[in-house]
């Protein structure tokens, strides 16, 4: 099949899109709001932008909490999202109120931060503790403003939990992280295999 993507005339039942772009991992984001309450949340539409510097985004369907929360203290945390926490990060997605800690709705441990003031989730193996760079406003091929917000953070600190460190590296395997696909599905990584990169490769796909 072939489709016109901006009429989205797929003519199946839901919206393939989600499950085409997958894996997706997930942005589990710890935030302040300006009044010092925390607030944390899932994003399926995460990833990182940059290596040097490290820089990570989060996009948002809507002007949300995280993102008010960061505009307004320039700071945010993203914690990984694993298998043992699965039904946590589900539950933090619920639509709480203003103000109510998703931390303590769903039970999990806000701990300081090394570098910035949003704590992180104590129970996660590693966290990225992120000070914002910018908000995009996204808009489409006319131009037209959407409701979507991209949000970009350079990481300033990481926190890493030395269980998961085997030989120097870090084990996914044992991490277990979560991953988003479409419709209502997951995934979870528990099995990796190798290749060498090609002499003189300049692709992105296996760098290192």
């Amino acid at each position: 099949m072939n489709y016109d993507a901006i009429t989205n005339r797929h003519g199946l039942r839901h919206d393939p899109f989600k499950a085409i772009v997958a894996p997706r991992p997930i942005g589990w984001i710890s935030s302040l709001d300006a009044e010092g309450r925390p607030n944390l949340a899932p994003y399926s539409f995460f990833n990182a932008v940059s290596d040097n510097p490290h820089i990570v985004m989060f996009s948002s369907s809507g002007w949300k909490d995280s993102v008010a929360n960061v505009e307004a203290t320039g700071e945010f945390v993203c914690n990984l999202a694993t298998w043992n926490l699965r039904e946590q990060m589900n539950q933090s997605s619920a639509p709480f109120g203003a103000g109510v800690s998703e931390f303590e709705a769903t039970g999990l441990t806000p701990v300081a931060s090394a570098a910035v003031k949003v704590p992180r989730v104590g129970e996660v193996p590693i966290a990225l503790e992120c000070r914002h760079l910018q908000t995009l406003h996204l808009t489409d091929l006319e131009g037209a403003e959407t409701d979507r917000w991209m949000v970009l953070g350079q990481v300033v600190s990481i926190y890493i939990d030395d269980a998961v460190i085997r030989d120097g590296m870090i084990d996914v395997t044992d991490l277990r992280p979560l991953a988003r696909l479409g419709y209502r599905d997951y995934s979870v990584v528990d099995a990796v295999f190798q290749m060498d990169r090609p002499k003189g490769g300049g692709g992105e796909a296996s760098g290192a």
